[in-house]
């Protein structure tokens, strides 16, 4: 098959070195325009367009629908991954076979923009990719085929975004022989969940809250938005964290050494701060940040 891919971050990748292999035609990548960022708000292209530039497949970066609906007149499949845009149904219907997308869940659950950090903070212990048809909805078409993994308890966000990129590729690679055989996918059942976008706001570590579902927030959103906390009226981003084996006696959000071990009080059992970011400072082990910081007793974060 003639095939085109809409994608933009990194996740796509895995996808796209097999397209380039494999006995499908990748005629063209289509990626949202570059976008400024930094500092000094230069343009940057996204990852799928580097990757389309570095391997000299033809790349179109559209500006409007209409750009989009050029771009795959000629193709007989379009595949999009992270995208970022809803298409029309005038548009999935132009390719011969339509649109289909992959996406890093078992839909129906996790509809939208953020699946697998809402999977962690949800403490689920699994996840997986599904393989569907689009239609003008968000993440409502039927599906083509869906891949089941664990998810490991110390696994943060952009560790099982990694993993679940390959298992798309196994995911999609069924697929598409289902396509060229004619099978109908089939309808979407069972209880749907919505994977909102993330805030910097929601970020904010509430203390009085049970420990597992604060670690579970910690590794979620990690490395992006990052869960922070206040200390000494500064923020500080926390990189990774566990729940502590040692039952401590501490208020939430107070901080003590135990042992080589920071910790933190929550509603119920203490956590072992790992991993930590101070204003205006690198990322660093806690420890380290706790023995320069010199903490008061009882002394809150919060």
């Amino acid at each position: 098959m003639r095939l085109a891919v809409a994608a933009t971050p990194e996740v796509a990748l895995p996808t796209l070195h097999w397209l380039q292999t494999s006995e499908h035609d990748l005629v063209r990548v289509i990626s949202q325009p570059d976008k400024p960022s930094g500092r000094g708000q230069e343009l940057h292209a996204s990852p799928v367009s580097q990757w389309a530039i570095a391997s000299s497949i033809d790349l179109v970066r559209p500006a409007n629908i209409e750009e989009i609906e050029s771009a795959i007149a000629d193709v007989d499949l379009l595949i999009t991954i992270g995208y970022g845009r809803i298409l029309p149904s005038a548009t999935i219907s132009i390719p011969k076979f339509g649109c289909i997308n992959l996406h890093f869940s078992l839909l129906p659950k996790y509809r939208g923009a953020a699946p697998v950090q809402r999977a962690i903070e949800a403490g689920e212990t699994q996840s997986g990719v599904t393989v569907f048809a689009l239609d003008p909805g968000m993440d409502t078409g039927p599906i083509y085929t869906s891949i089941t993994t664990p998810i490991e308890p110390t696994m943060r966000s952009f560790e099982l975004l990694d993993k679940l990129s390959h298992v798309g590729v196994d995911a999609l690679k069924l697929a598409l022989i289902e396509i060229e055989k004619g099978t109908t996918p089939t309808p979407q059942t069972g209880v749907s969940s919505l994977a909102a976008k993330i805030t910097r706001d929601e970020a904010q570590l509430n203390w009085s809250s049970p420990a597992d579902s604060l670690v579970n927030k910690i590794r979620a959103f990690y490395p992006q938005p990052q869960a922070w906390t206040v200390f000494r009226g500064q923020p500080l981003k926390i990189s990774s964290a566990r729940v502590s084996d040692v039952v401590a006696d501490l208020q939430p959000g107070e901080l003590r050494i135990v042992g080589s071990d920071c910790v933190i009080g929550t509603l119920d059992k203490a956590i072992v701060l790992e991993r930590v970011t101070p204003a205006g400072k690198k990322e660093m082990s806690a420890l380290d940040w706790s023995r320069g910081a010199r903490f008061e007793d009882a002394e809150r974060c919060g």
